[in-house]
């Protein structure tokens, strides 16, 4: 089924959706018991596979959809303010991406605030990468690419990569990252996924008793030098517009190759919405191609069980 809803079709579906599950009035528990119920409304994207792997110590899906090639690979770090989200409830983006990148996607299941506040979703990231060079892959055949909070993720996984495990990933591809978690302070009311209280909420469980200027917890405010080539997604309704429009800056301050994609009219992080949405889907497809022409092959290890269809 090709993605048939417009923009403002989508909104119409998804609106009364978010409200409800990404409110700050229920618990992070519950909150992530109703968005899992949730993702029950997408497609699944047809040929896909997913298998459970572990990276690290922690859970992840390999996600692969038709006669992708071993070889390379998108580490996915899912996004929901630190606090909710896992690779289940993402799995119509990282299919979509699988598919547009012609990769590997690893969707990590990292530790969540407030039970694991930061550094806890840092580490599990890096080491996730890591096992993945263990595995065959070579830092130039693995990309990283989240969403939100881990689109902020992505970076400071790759800062700690490259500055202590001297490892540079191959790219990349951040969907409006929220790089300072403590630096939203004005809502407009235009974004229909995020609120104000919503993201403080998450940003105040990520910190717990840390300091908000570690670069772990908010990378815009640390070293920018040296990150590999890099996609950022967002638009205009946004409430991390202006967040990420001067990390934009920040970058190209730094040196880094990077390139800016404005999304328009479309929500934060419809990417999820892929399967349904023809901009979302898109979207997914602009991403998968900066990183799929940025990835090299090698020949990875692989020794995962026989996985199951999900397509």
């Amino acid at each position: 089924m090709k993605p048939f809803l417009s923009v403002p079709a989508g909104e119409l579906i998804f609106r009364p959706l978010f409200a409800l599950t990404l409110n700050s009035r229920w618990s992070p528990q519950t909150q992530r018991t109703l968005l899992e119920m949730s993702t029950l409304l997408l497609p699944r994207v047809p040929h896909s596979v997913i298998r459970s792997v572990t990276l690290g110590d922690r859970s992840a899906e390999r996600v692969s959809v038709g006669a992708t090639e071993h070889g390379r690979a998108v580490l996915y770090l899912h996004g929901g303010a630190y606090i909710v989200g896992s690779p289940t409830t993402h799995r119509a983006l990282t299919t979509t991406l699988a598919r547009a990148a012609g990769a590997e996607v690893y969707a990590l299941d990292y530790r969540l605030a407030p039970e694991h506040p930061m550094p806890a979703a840092v580490d599990d990231s890096v080491a996730a990468y890591l096992a993945l060079l263990e595995r065959g892959y070579s830092p130039e055949s693995v990309a990283i690419a989240g969403d939100s909070a881990g689109g902020g993720l992505s970076v400071a996984t790759a800062r700690v990569l490259i500055d202590e495990h001297g490892v540079t990933p191959a790219a990349l591809g951040l969907i409006s990252p929220w790089v300072n978690p403590a630096g939203v302070s004005e809502d407009l009311g235009t974004d229909i996924v995020v609120n104000l209280e919503w993201s403080r909420q998450g940003a105040a469980a990520y910190l717990g008793d840390g300091d908000p200027t570690d670069p772990r917890y908010a990378p815009a405010v640390g070293p920018l030098e040296g990150l590999p080539p890099t996609l950022v997604q967002i638009g205009q309704r946004e409430l991390l517009l202006e967040q990420v429009t001067e990390f934009v800056a920040s970058l190209r301050e730094a040196g880094v190759d990077v390139t800016a994609s404005d999304l328009g009219p479309l929500w934060h992080v419809a990417h999820t919405a892929a399967p349904l949405v023809t901009e979302a889907a898109a979207a997914v497809d602009d991403l998968g191609r900066f990183l799929g022409d940025r990835l090299r092959y090698s020949q990875a290890v692989l020794a995962e069980p026989a996985g199951r269809n999900a397509g």
